[in-house]
């Protein structure tokens, strides 16, 4: 499975999910356009061909530390502190991994519209 068809069944194992919004089909691009959202913040998404999840800061640490993945950059020449991206490829990981940055993200204050 390539990593959109991984990332599509992932879409689908979180829609419908309370909170949840899953990217919406369009050609609209920029950070976050394809993303999973849990009440407007983002938690979940692909960039770059990989899965890229918002946690802890020390959960990433411990991440990066065991091999599972590395610091997200955007492109700003600095690591996210709370972002990993994910270097497993494989549907378990990305679900467990997926869900835990849902939790996350979901406990946090609702983004302001």
């Amino acid at each position: 499975m390539d990593p959109e068809e991984r990332f599509s069944a992932l879409v689908d194992e979180f829609a419908g999910l309370a909170g949840v919004t899953v990217p919406e089909h369009c050609t609209r691009r920029g950070f976050g356009s394809g993303a999973l959202k849990v009440n407007g913040s983002i938690f979940a998404m692909l960039t770059g061909g990989r899965l890229v999840v918002k946690l802890p800061r020390v959960r990433v640490e411990s991440l990066v530390g065991s091999g599972m993945g590395g610091t997200f950059d955007a492109g700003k020449g600095r690591p996210m502190k709370e972002w990993l991206t994910v270097t497993v490829d494989d549907d378990r990981t990305w679900i467990s991994l997926a869900r835990e940055a849902l939790e996350f993200v979901g406990s946090r204050r609702p983004a302001h519209r």
